[in-house]
């Protein structure tokens, strides 16, 4: 795993003289660069329920917006749950944060906690890497993933509007959503979506069930155990979809997906080694 601490993290650091105080909790304003849409109600009102009983024990972070406001930068969570407990004043940690590292800082956060949900996440690295001009290579070792992980959520951004909106509300996993995006028909696409809910489908089940949406009419021939097992060792060392053809002595065909020029260069870097 890599360091997932880039500037913006940085900044949180207490500096010198600075202090946590008690700010308005009216006064706040959600972050406009906040990667988390939604948030779990139910979860809203047990983290309510803790804060009446022992108050906030971790400040949240804003900057001033230069007209009596705060934006928030991380703890819109806490900053929700303590409306809900109606109280007036919430501790935090003023900061003078760029709009970059605002994003990166709640970004990581949420990713740490694991507080996104896949659709969430890919929608914020596509935000820092088209906004703020960051490769995936650069992406990946700010939050502490894999490049191809980073690809694999950006990849996600090419299923269709409802597919995403299932994904959202936690329906569909990332494993289900991954193994839709080999459906290429976006009513095919929303249907097998569909049944996967609707028949409480696990992950392997699904990508069965892609595999027939894909070939309903054709007899696929068993491959070769040996050609199967370079397929998947292949597949392992470039972290993308591989398709060995192979026909005897005759030769065979060699087929790898990349999904992006950044994908491209990582596959190319490993293949020239």
């Amino acid at each position: 795993m890599k360091t997932a601490l880039g500037k913006g993290l940085d900044s949180l650091i207490p500096g010198k003289g600075e202090e946590v105080i008690q700010i308005d909790v009216d006064r706040v304003r959600p972050g406009k660069l906040q990667p988390r849409k939604i948030f779990n109600e139910k979860g809203l009102q047990g983290l309510s329920a803790s804060i009446k009983e022992r108050g906030i024990l971790q400040p949240i972070i804003v900057s001033r917006t230069g007209d009596g406001t705060f934006s928030l930068i991380t703890g819109e969570r806490r900053w929700r749950a303590a409306m809900l407990a109606e109280m007036k004043k919430i501790p935090a940690l003023i900061k003078n944060v760029a709009s970059k590292d605002s994003l990166e800082i709640a970004l990581i956060e949420n990713i740490q906690r694991e507080d996104l949900n896949p659709i969430e996440a890919a929608e914020a690295f596509r935000r820092l890497i088209k906004d703020f001009n960051l490769s995936q290579e650069e992406l990946a070792t700010k939050v502490g993933k894999e490049r191809a992980t980073i690809a694999n959520y950006l990849r996600l951004l090419k299923l269709t509007d409802e597919v995403k909106k299932m994904i959202y509300s936690g329906a569909l996993s990332m494993g289900h959503a991954r193994a839709l995006l080999a459906i290429e028909g976006r009513a095919e696409q929303i249907d097998v979506a569909r049944k996967i809910i609707r028949k409480g489908l696990s992950v392997r089940e699904t990508e069965s069930l892609v595999n027939k949406q894909k070939r309903p009419h054709k007899v696929i021939p068993k491959k070769n155990p040996e050609v199967l097992s370079l397929e998947q060792k292949l597949i392992k060392h470039l972290g993308t979809k591989v398709r060995l053809h192979h026909k005897g002595n005759r030769g065979g065909k060699l087929e790898i997906e990349y999904y992006s020029l950044d994908e491209l260069d990582r596959l190319l870097e490993i293949l020239l080694r």
